[in-house]
């Protein structure tokens, strides 16, 4: 019989083929195809989904249990890859944002401007794959995305799939490796990072599941720290360039590679210096990875991009609970709306300054956890996995107990809030995905069970 540790591990892989095999019905299949337009078991694969994400969740926090005094970095690594290897062979999950990296590396292969147009100008199979709402979105991505979207793309709907997720499984792959790092150099038990950051639901099916660029973005971000902290800060400014050059939000990282910088000179100024160096070497990364891109600054452009008007953002409800209450020709209410995205930038600016103000008491990754998470909160746009972003400098960095209890419930909950096939829930859904988790939970209950008198034989 499975010991703690032996029965966790294959209740998450139970849980991770369940929802692999659900996709199947219920994911964010691609349209067109006859293959996936002939199944008729949706709902039987929403329950499937569900089941399979309460026993994934549910055995992570079995596994954390059971290895939370031990510190064996490979055994880690070995369930990471474990729990991932069904996500890898499933369609994508709970986003359809692969089609919109597979059709702007299309674009950027044909010589469109990304910049300025949408999938729509493509037009063909792959751009119909892109959800109507982004049809005419240009890029928000930054040059060594596309760069590589482009490179690993194609006309080929499943090759490029594939392709894309191998990139989010790099990055994961890197994301491992580097927070035992980074844990190392705040004092915290690297098994413990890597369970939070790494072994951690929402990370495995939104970046492997999913095929998200967000892990490729957190992969180089991390990476760029752990340089850092082991004294390669020029090489740690342009690791968290290209994060940056992914997606925008990894800039952040250049402010904490200049404080641990500084934190290793001598002398008056070595603040200053080190700002100087971190901006200099940021600055002429940006220009080369540019260059070799070939997409140009178009990127800085779109940073504005619409966000969807049914976003779940902060900003976003009080910004439409506002505007519900007047009664104009909507002009007022878009006002209102921009006035809110602002107040978040203001609020995460004053995260930020509280953070410098006790950035000794708390540490450079700490305080860079804080103020990622701030952005994704205060920020316009909120998607489950953007919480990651945050999430790996805070498992690497926290030690405070509530704080890593509160991310891992956080996490949970995130990792129920997204339907298989990326939109917006029903009433009938609901009941399905309410079902199937009760399902897993009934069946995680019964192995647990099950172990009691296995552990009682052992002892004997």
């Amino acid at each position: 019989m499975f010991g703690d540790h032996g029965g966790s591990r294959a209740v998450g892989l139970a849980g991770g083929l369940l929802v692999a095999v659900g996709g199947l019905g219920a994911g964010a299949l691609p349209v067109g195809v006859s293959f996936f337009a002939g199944l008729t078991h949706v709902r039987l694969g929403l329950v499937a989904v569900y089941s399979g994400l309460a026993l994934l969740l549910l055995a992570w926090w079995w596994y954390g249990q059971a290895t939370r005094h031990g510190d064996d970095v490979r055994a880690h690594w070995w369930t990471a890859a474990l729990w991932s290897a069904p996500l890898m062979l499933a369609p994508p999950v709970f986003s359809r944002d692969v089609y919109s990296y597979l059709a702007q590396g299309l674009m950027a292969g044909r010589g469109f401007d990304v910049y300025r147009q949408g999938p729509a100008s493509l037009g063909g199979f792959i751009a119909a794959q892109v959800p109507q709402i982004w049809q005419h979105t240009p890029s928000p991505y930054g040059p060594v995305f596309l760069a590589v979207a482009r490179a690993f793309g194609g006309e080929h709907l499943l090759g490029g799939v594939v392709a894309m997720r191998l990139v989010a499984v790099a990055g994961l792959a890197l994301l491992a490796y580097v927070v035992p790092i980074l844990a190392r150099s705040t004092g915290i038990r690297p098994s413990s990072a890597l369970w939070l950051a790494v072994l951690n639901p929402l990370v495995l099916i939104h970046f492997v599941g999913g095929a998200h660029n967000d892990a490729l973005m957190v992969g180089l971000l991390a990476a760029g720290l752990a340089a850092a902290v082991r004294d390669r800060p020029v090489l740690g400014s342009v690791l968290v360039v290209a994060a940056a050059l992914v997606k925008v939000p990894a800039v952040a990282g250049l402010a904490a590679v200049a404080l641990i910088w500084a934190g290793r000179m001598g002398g008056r100024l070595r603040l200053l210096r080190a700002a100087t160096a971190v901006t200099v070497t940021a600055a002429v990364s940006t220009a080369a990875l540019t260059a070799v891109a070939g997409t140009g600054y178009g990127w800085l452009g779109t940073l504005d991009t619409p966000i969807s008007p049914h976003n779940l953002s902060l900003v976003n409800v009080l910004g439409r609970a506002t505007a519900g209450l007047l009664e104009d020709d909507g002009v007022g209410a878009a006002f209102t709306q921009n006035l809110w995205r602002w107040a978040g930038v203001l609020a995460t600016l004053i995260v930020a300054g509280l953070v410098w103000s006790q950035i000794k008491e708390l540490g450079v990754l700490y305080g860079l956890g804080i103020v990622l998470v701030a952005v994704v909160v205060f920020g316009p746009a909120l998607r489950p996995w953007y919480l990651i972003w945050g999430l790996v400098p805070l498992a690497a960095a926290a030690g405070h107990r509530w704080v890593r209890r509160a991310l891992a419930v956080a996490c949970a909950v995130l990792a129920l809030a997204v339907l298989p096939d990326g939109f917006a829930v029903d009433a009938e859904e609901f009941l399905l995905a309410t079902s199937g988790a009760l399902l897993g939970v009934s069946g995680f209950l019964l192995v647990r069970l099950a172990a009691v008198p296995a552990r009682e034989l052992a002892t004997r």
